[in-house]
């Protein structure tokens, strides 16, 4: 049979298509507004020096500034995005190359802003503020000024820095090209479909085939293609790190990982405690392991054999529209409003939904201020891909209703908080399902995919979280870290994070190859800290009703007001207080005795 290839974006229904010319109509205008904005990007540099000279002054370089981060965030995320649709295309490469380098070079026109500031001072601000009330919309913004004021360089160092951001981005540009463009697929045969291509989009569900020689056969295929390319994947790695450690170092942290959290405000013991807690638990995972080395009757368990569901004679495929409906339903708790805002969102368009040649894996959501938000997916017909659909749209949502309530300086959620809203509607859509299920082996499946929730987004983030953790430590104290040393550390963590029943095969040691977020250092421990916060909002809203609604509103209009572990507390949950994430894994292990208790194996 003919290998199945990859439909072309030509191919797709426009349907099923998300709507970039609502940011701008048309390639062409938005060539025009790139033409303006350079203009006025060359223009700020008449504010240097001028911002503490008065209130009015003040005024009006912060709003000409904030005008024009907007306008080139709204240039880059059409290009980008466009980029996204089909990586192949050199239109929008180059469109976005462009966009990149043109929000370099409006940090490095508008580096005088940070240290103008901070030489201002909390004296003058107030001052300033008690002469002109408009300056309150700025509050917030010279609240973070002061928070940073000890990273701060002078405008020179400011600018310098500014200015290394497109060479910054190097490692991970030339990583998503050799990993979507230029990195082939493997094929491999599968019964009943003929040759079927391995891409990243559908490697997990060769990986949940039934078929255990698909499954072995998909893994190994794959990973076999990145360990060809193991030594630059390896160099690209080191170079995103050092980049993270310059950046630190320059700024005068102790490590990229203080950096990382300083923004957030958040203690490095809140990461250390949570790697902490969930070596505490692994004993449950360990539980969960052998639940699977039984349930799927081998008599070794292997890594390809983690995605695989244990729950015999149960399928619940699920195509797209029905998904749409199904979702609508599992969120409804959360209200009439946010139900109406997410059924518009779906039937406007702001999903791009299918799979096609050249275009981005995994999924995203992702928008500017002043329009609304877009979701990548590369679906398939599956009850997973409904929960990630649940999940994207959380972002769209949390992005929709802060953009909405806040000016465009306080309205983007910090990363801390990224993960929490959409985690929370997968909470909501999974309680709902197990509360209308009454087919015991369909229970028994959601609880299997509930488990396999924690365990990407708790333990396998954590298993991340410190693989980073190791790395950045690794090349701070001075080594340098080939192919075999990255595959050394991860294939450990997995013999650490999977426990004594399974299989640690070679291919694992690999996969942090094909892990995205790696570029963008110490994110992914946000997942594992959203996940237990989500865990506790949505509780909140099930049990609380009304009101509950009404503090998970008024959590999805609050963007960047304040900082994230305020935010949090505010609705609820306290991340430095152990319980949040205990409560979280408690809740991993009821689930994993009751499906023991189901199964019976």
């Amino acid at each position: 049979m003919p290998v199945q290839e990859l439909k072309k974006r030509s191919e797709q229904p426009i349907q099923y298509q998300w709507r970039l010319e609502d940011i701008f109509a048309s390639n062409e205008a938005w060539e025009k507004e790139f033409t303006e904005t350079e203009a006025a990007i060359a223009g700020l540099a008449r504010y240097a020096g001028t911002l503490a000279q008065s209130p009015a002054a003040f005024w009006e370089a912060m709003e000409a500034m904030q005008e024009t981060e907007l306008r080139v965030e709204r240039l880059f995320a059409y290009a980008r995005m466009r980029k996204d649709e089909d990586n192949s295309v050199s239109l929008y490469q180059g469109m976005a190359d462009r966009a990149m380098a043109l929000t370099v070079r409006l940090e490095s026109e508008t580096a005088f802003t940070a240290p103008e500031l901070v030489a201002m001072g909390d004296e003058t601000w107030q001052s300033f503020l008690a002469q002109d009330a408009r300056l309150g919309k700025y509050a917030r913004f010279m609240e973070k000024i002061a928070h940073q004021r000890a990273h701060t360089l002078d405008a020179a160092g400011e600018r310098l820095l500014a200015m290394s951001g497109e060479m910054a981005a190097g490692a991970d540009n030339v990583y998503t090209m050799l990993t979507s463009v230029d990195m082939k697929p493997a094929t491999i045969q599968v019964p009943g479909e003929g040759a079927v291509e391995v891409t990243r989009g559908r490697l997990v569900p060769l990986l949940q085939s039934r078929d255990r020689g698909v499954r072995q056969a998909a893994f190994q295929a794959f990973y076999a293609a990145y360990a060809d390319m193991g030594n630059t994947l390896a160099a690209t790695m080191t170079a995103s790190i050092r980049g993270d450690i310059f950046y630190a170092r320059a700024r005068g942290f102790g490590s990229a990982l203080e950096a990382s959290l300083f923004d957030d405000a958040v203690p490095v013991g809140v990461y250390d405690a949570l790697i902490e807690a969930v070596h505490g638990a692994l004993p449950s995972m360990y539980r969960y392991m052998a639940l699977r080395k039984r349930a799927l009757k081998v008599e070794e368990l292997h890594m390809y054999d983690v995605y695989c569901p244990i729950v015999e004679d149960v399928d619940m495929p699920i195509d797209y529209p029905a998904a749409c409906d199904l979702v609508a339903r599992g969120l409804a708790p959360m209200g009439q409003d946010y139900i109406d805002t997410l059924k518009k969102g779906l039937a406007d368009r702001w999903v791009d939904v299918y799979e096609n040649a050249g275009k981005s894996s995994g999924a995203y959501s992702w928008g500017v201020w002043g329009g609304h938000p877009y979701v990548l997916m590369n679906w398939s017909d599956d009850i997973d891909h409904a929960f990630t659909l649940a999940h994207e749209m959380g972002h769209s949502m949390h992005s929709y209703y802060s953009d909405a309530n806040l000016p465009y300086v306080d309205a983007g959620y910090p990363l801390l908080l990224a993960e929490v809203a959409s985690t929370s509607n997968e909470a909501l859509l999974m309680q709902y399902m197990l509360d209308h299920t009454r087919d015991p082996k369909e229970r028994m499946y959601l609880i299997n995919h509930y488990l396999e929730e924690f365990r990407g987004t708790v333990f396998r983030q954590v298993m991340f979280a410190e693989f980073e953790k190791i790395t950045h430590h690794r090349v701070e104290a001075g080594e340098a870290l080939t192919v075999e040393d990255y595959k050394d550390i991860y294939r450990e963590l997995n013999r650490l994070y999977y426990g004594p029943d399974m299989v640690v095969d070679e291919e694992i040691a690999m996969e942090w190859a094909r892990i995205p977020h790696f570029y963008r250092a110490f994110y992914v421990y946000k997942y594992a800290t959203g996940f237990a916060s989500a865990i506790a909002l949505a509780q909140m809203v099930l049990r609380e009703g009304e009101a509950g609604q009404k503090k998970m509103l008024a959590f999805l209009s609050s963007g960047g007001s304040d900082f994230p572990l305020q935010l949090l507390r505010k609705a609820g949950v306290d991340l430095e207080k152990p319980e949040t994430v205990a409560d979280a894994l408690s809740l991993f292990d009821s689930l994993v005795t009751e499906l023991e208790n189901l199964m019976e194996v």
